[in-house]
């Protein structure tokens, strides 16, 4: 395995999402996109035909190549332990889909079994390294809204399975808005106020089965397993507040929403789950004198897509510096997400107890287009 040139990448899962990463990995030049497994080695090779890639099949494929360094685990979430611990058992790096694992102690176990094999674990989403909520995070750096207080995070929409070709997974345990959105909502958060202290939750489930609304499969009922209505408020180590509220049930798809206020004022970020959007600032001293106070920000910084985070995470390995989406951070997201859980079934306030080092931002200079390997 090469210490040095380009970073040699492998993919696991050749489902929908492999479609976004494969498009963009595949442009950056400190990255060499050398295979993509499935346990369905047809998809594999469908997606290696589409995208170029030269070795595909089953996960072996990928787990057995000697130059391939990091491996993109793109299963769905109930395999995602399983799949990472053989990555890092081949002696490879991981950057995992989200969430990270669906329970805390394979969170646990999976980085404990990273540090021992000295490799690195890392965490979706990477939408966060975008400029949209790079750019938000700068201007909090900067003072923007003064010393932050609270935030605020809305994510409404009807559901997935009208567009989805196959979302049963998204409504199982380890997915439903929580887990499914819940990482992007959560993250930027942590990445914002720190890390989370205590939840408390309440949360519903509408229906116990859903309809397939697109695709090969439309008209096909599934099961519904978990709440798809969660509504959350996070006490944060630094005594700082967000209300979250994450719903598949809305009778109407509404713009996500992102508020970060402080002592200054509010900045309206754009939407986590995309890498680019201005940012609105409100400044409390001009809201007093009445009108629209909703000034747009400046915003920079890549926004290319998905893989972005897998590139930094590279770039960082050859540098031999942390890179900034650590398994420690998707770990900690995870543990949030439980403890949210557990507060919906036992209508009890949840500890949090792992915590996390936040990063700091990403300089507005990154460039994913650049060789630097």
């Amino acid at each position: 395995m090469s210490g040095t040139g380009r970073v040699g990448v492998g993919i696991i899962g050749a489902g929908t999402i492999s479609a976004q990463y494969l498009e963009h990995l595949g442009s950056f030049p400190d990255l060499d996109v050398r295979a993509i497994g499935d346990i369905v080695p047809e998809a594999a090779a469908q997606r290696a035909e589409e995208f170029g890639v030269p070795a595909f099949g089953g996960p072996e494929v990928v787990l057995d190549d000697p130059e391939i360094e990091i491996v993109v685990n793109l299963t769905i979430p109930a395999a995602h332990f399983e799949v990472s611990e053989q990555i890092l058992a081949a002696g490879k790096h991981v950057w995992s889909e989200k969430p990270l694992t669906t329970d805390r102690e394979s969170a646990a176990a999976l980085l404990a079994s990273a540090k021992e094999k000295r490799l690195r674990v890392g965490g979706a989403p990477d939408t966060v390294l975008g400029a949209g909520i790079q750019s938000t995070l700068r201007q909090i750096a900067d003072g923007a809204i003064g010393e932050p207080r609270f935030g605020l995070a809305l994510f409404r929409v009807p559901g997935p399975e009208s567009w989805h070709p196959n979302p049963a997974f998204l409504f199982a345990l380890g997915a439903g808005p929580l887990f499914d959105i819940g990482p992007y909502y959560l993250t930027s958060l942590v990445l914002a106020q720190g890390p989370v202290a205590s939840v408390t939750a309440v949360g519903t489930q509408a229906v116990t089965a859903r309809t397939i609304g697109s695709g090969p499969k439309a008209g096909q009922d599934f099961p519904v397993e978990v709440p798809t209505q969660v509504s959350a408020l996070l006490s944060f180590e630094n005594g700082t507040t967000a209300t979250v509220m994450l719903t598949f049930d809305s009778g109407a798809a509404y713009p996500a929403e992102l508020d970060l206020t402080g002592s200054l004022g509010t900045i309206a970020a754009p939407d986590p789950n995309v890498f680019d959007g201005a940012s609105m600032l409100s400044l409390r001293e001009e809201a007093g004198a009445g009108g629209d106070t909703w000034k747009p920000r400046p915003e920079s910084g890549p926004a290319t897509g998905r893989g972005l985070g897998t590139l930094e995470m590279a770039r960082a390995i050859r540098a031999g510096v942390p890179h900034r989406l650590t398994g420690e951070l998707a770990a900690h997201v995870l543990d949030v997400m439980v403890s949210i859980d557990e507060a919906v079934a036992t209508a009890q306030p949840v500890a949090v107890a792992s915590t996390t080092v936040v990063p700091e931002p990403l300089p507005a200079d990154f460039d994913p287009s650049a060789s630097t390997l």
